[in-house]
């Protein structure tokens, strides 16, 4: 409880911070602005009554000493502060010191009024019946005619309404939102032209047919410029809350939702304009100044616990109803803004109320209706901000799907702007929110968006801002289109077939290359764009390269010697070579290494450093070269027939003969050996076929050799059994197996 009363008690003082500052920003606008004569009556009136004028000479006083006190601590006279010249955070306590005491100070004049009209010192003015009895029966006929007029053009107007209902409803795909937002626009526009409509019918009835010379009264005037501003905020609400329409309605209520907290506000709006802006100033103005600045008093007090009670019964549903729709948001950022407003939007609702008592205490002639006029623009501002964002959401907030054709081409293109999306979502989001926010706190006096605009300030942040998201855009643009175009030609589908070894290993790696080169020199651009000079950046990078160059002199070597590697052509992704030493595939290049699986199925790095030679054994083509013995005693000619009968019936191999290029060359004898004479044959085959297809032909060999009785020599074991010393080889007893020992 504690916790949640000091919360309560910040979010208060925040907003009355904030929310007072276009109350005194607005007045300090208006004063040069002011022509009306000055309110020689309401200053009588103050001088007439004693507690008036003694508590206005108090004032005057307290002025003076104050003005006296910063003379003798400077020393001499000091001119009025510039407000453009204080910091933000003086003008804001100024301004709020000034609001306190302002409502302070109007309150006790009132309750010294009205204790005066009491006791008899107050001076009312005299009402004359009569007068007063045709002023409220002129009032009351053009109240009845323009609320009649009202009615009449909103019942004319509610076929209209009921077809853009219906339009609106029967959208669906990623249109629904745009018909939803259009309909709810023609909506919203034809709603402020009755309301037009019916305060000119006021007008014309009250200037013809009651009104003298052309002219208008005061009381008829205040309720016409009252129903103007009141209605046309209830237009904007319905624009939020239709009740009866449901395409035209912009938050995601219920019928019944929608109706509860339409009627509340139209109710609030009602009770508190027609009291601020008609009944009050007829009171000041026929009764009593006193009683006019008391009865708005009441109306402000009745209309905030009306608001407070409503706002602390609804809290824990419309807090639910926010934890709800927090759950089905698809940002996480939206998801913590969600769940914070669900634990204190009744703090900031009763937080605004109170803030808008206390202006119209502190400026009680137009606060009512300058918060009226900036609740309306907020209103719209916001409800804008939901539509555009939610139209955003609509139109790139889906999946992106592209064609199979183009899937087939380009494999890759329909992830990589599926992964974009998001984050431009978030940042056209983002770009909203600032957008309503800088036009709110103009509609609040805090912030002079025209004047900032055209400021050099201004103008030079928008300039880079668009500058960033043009060069941004330009660089994604220009990523996205080359690595498509890598990938379309890496695909094996495209008009250009399979792509080569050298081809796939060389574009991998152009492509890596591309994305660095591209986000550096983005980033280098953006930094220069927001003034940031990028000169010593550059001279830095270069004495850091220089320096990381003497110190990682291996590092520079693998990397100089890879791209000569991948100039020429040594070897690419997919062949079988020696490098540094070690025979085995080649899985994996890039600038710096190379990666080795052996047959063993051992993966090895191997810097580029440390390959002084590279064998590719796939390059082009390859060779079966196969050396075959044969006994001195064989037939060499009857040999290589047999080769040859042996190569064609490989020829004949389903499985083979797709990788033989040429007809087998048969060298001859290639050695006399010591056991074995040597014939050999070489096969040209496709690269990397000729292991198998070199264990094919050795079986063909084998077989034919063995089907012409060729034989092919092998490794004989002779048995020596020693010699006598006259060099004549003893008997050796051999025994035959299955007979019996002769007898000695």
């Amino acid at each position: 409880m504690k916790s949640l009363c000091t919360h309560t008690f910040i979010w208060l003082l925040l907003s009355l911070v904030a929310l007072s500052i276009p109350g005194m920003a607005q007045t300090s606008l208006a004063q040069p602005e002011q022509t009306d004569p000055p309110a020689y009556s309401t200053l009588a009136d103050i001088l007439e009554n004693e507690q008036t004028r003694t508590a206005l000479i108090e004032d005057l006083r307290a002025l003076a000493a104050q003005q006296a006190g910063r003379q003798a601590e400077t020393g001499q006279a000091v001119p009025p502060e510039q407000p453009e010249k204080l910091s933000l955070t003086r003008r804001m306590a100024e301004m709020v010191s000034q609001v306190a005491g302002d409502a302070g100070s109007r309150v006790e004049r009132i309750a010294g009024n009205i204790r005066g009209i009491l006791t008899g010192a107050g001076t009312a003015r005299a009402i004359d019946l009569q007068e007063a009895a045709q002023a409220a029966a002129n009032l009351g006929i053009v109240i009845a005619a323009v609320v009649a007029a009202f009615l009449i053009f909103r019942g004319l107007a509610r076929p209209a309404f009921s077809r853009l209902s219906t339009w609106s409803l029967h959208g669906g795909g990623k249109s629904a939102l745009l018909r939803v937002a259009a309909a709810v626009v023609l909506a919203a526009s034809v709603d402020a032209l009755l309301v037009f409509l019916a305060y000119v019918s006021g007008n014309i009835i009250a200037t013809l047919a009651i009104g003298e010379t052309g002219t208008l009264s005061t009381h008829i005037a205040l309720f016409l410029n009252a129903f103007m501003i009141i209605e046309l905020l209830k237009a904007g609400i319905r624009m939020l809350f239709s009740t009866k329409y449901e395409g035209l309605r912009l938050l995601p209520f219920s019928t019944e939702e929608a109706a509860y907290w339409n009627r509340f506000l139209a109710r609030l709006a009602g009770f508190l304009g027609y009291g601020m802006l008609l009944a009050a100033p007829l009171i000041k103005a026929s009764l009593s100044n006193a009683l006019g600045q008391a009865a708005g008093l009441a109306f402000m007090l009745l209309a905030f616990l009306y608001a407070t009670a409503v706002m602390l019964r609804n809290r824990v549903k419309v807090r639910e109803a926010i934890r709800a729709k927090a759950q089905k948001a698809s940002m996480g950022t939206s998801q913590v803004l969600l769940r914070m407003l669900a634990r204190c939007w009744h703090v900031l609702a009763i937080a605004y109320f109170l803030v808008v008592l206390v202006i119209t205490l502190a400026r009680p002639d137009d606060a009512l209706p300058f918060v009226m006029l900036a609740t309306l623009k907020t209103i719209i501002y916001i409800g804008l901000g939901l539509l555009a964002s939610g139209i955003l959401s609509q139109l790139i907030g889906r999946r992106i799907t592209l064609s199979s054709d183009l899937n087939r081409r380009v494999p890759l293109l329909e992830k990589r702007l599926n992964a974009y999306v998001p984050m431009s979502l978030k940042i056209a989001r983002l770009v909203i929110l600032i957008t309503v926010i800088m036009f709110t706190l103009h509609a609040w006096g805090l912030f002079n968006l025209p004047a900032w605009y055209v400021s050099q300030p201004g103008r030079k942040l928008i300039g880079t801002l668009i500058s960033l998201a043009l060069i941004l855009i330009v660089a994604l643009a220009i990523w996205v289109t080359l690595a498509s175009l890598i990938e379309h030609r890496l695909s094996p589908d495209t008009g250009s077939g399979e792509p080569t070894a050298r081809s796939k290993t060389l574009l991998s790696l152009f492509r890596n290359a591309l994305a660095i080169t591209i986000a550096t020199i983005t980033f280098m651009i953006v930094l220069s764009e927001i003034g940031i000079n990028i000169g010593p950046l550059i001279a830095g990078a270069g004495v850091l390269g220089l320096a990381i160059g003497f110190g990682a002199q291996k590092l520079v070597q693998d990397i100089i010697t890879g791209v000569f590697i991948q100039v020429e052509n040594a070897m690419n992704t997919g062949d079988v070579v020696t490098a540094g030493g070690i025979t085995g595939v080649a899985e994996k290049l890039s600038i710096r290494s190379v990666s080795l699986r052996d047959l063993s199925g051992v993966y090895h790095l191997i810097p580029f450093s440390s390959v002084d030679t590279v064998s590719n054994f796939t390059r082009d083509f390859s060779y079966h070269l196969g050396t075959y013995g044969i006994a001195y005693r064989e037939d060499i000619d009857e040999a290589i027939s047999q080769l040859r009968a042996a190569f064609d019936e490989l020829c004949t191999d389903e499985e083979h003969k797709d990788n033989i290029l040429e007809p087998m060359e048969i060298h001859g004898v290639t050695a006399l050996g010591s056991s074995s004479v040597d014939l050999r044959v070489r096969i040209k085959t496709k690269p990397g076929a000729q292991w198998a297809l070199g264990r094919a032909y050795n079986r063909l060999v084998k077989k034919h050799f063995d089907a012409a009785g060729i034989e092919i020599p092998f490794p004989h074991t002779t048995l020596y059994f020693g010699q006598d010393k006259d060099g004549s080889a003893p008997p050796a007893h051999v025994r035959m197996l299955g007979t019996e020992p002769e007898p000695s």
